[in-house]
């Protein structure tokens, strides 16, 4: 959980530099997305990081929600409503009974979805 002084230390660290004129919600994307690669390149070429990079993935993970959490600040959008209104829409899409232990339904419903559309809808 992220607390609301957690919120607010990000906040006042922007704000000590400034950085808000820069913070548009294209730029935090476009800095979401390029930290979320530099936390997949942790696991380059290997199924795990290895032990001693624990603290750089640490590290990575903690840059990626950052620019989320400024990224809702600046769009002003609730962290909570929007995840659990995300967590709603992929429990009707992939409902428990369905799924568990199906990957095959999984992907038939996934499938299915940007097929017909339904992404727009769904948007996963």
């Amino acid at each position: 959980m992220i607390s609301d002084s957690t919120i607010q230390s990000i906040r006042n660290f922007t704000a000590e530099r400034d950085w808000e004129r820069f913070h548009t919600p294209a730029n935090l994307a476009k800095s979401i997305s390029i930290e979320a690669a530099e936390l997949l390149e942790c696991y380059q070429w290997m199924p795990e990081a290895p032990a001693s990079d624990t603290r750089h993935v640490q590290e990575e993970l903690a840059d990626v929600l950052t620019y989320c959490i400024m990224m809702a600040d600046a769009l002003g959008v609730d962290m909570d409503d929007i995840i659990m209104g995300k967590l709603a829409k992929t429990a009707n899409k992939y409902p428990v009974e369905a799924v568990r232990d199906s990957f095959g339904e999984y992907e038939s419903r996934h499938l299915a979805a940007r097929e017909s559309g339904e992404n727009a809808q769904y948007h996963s």
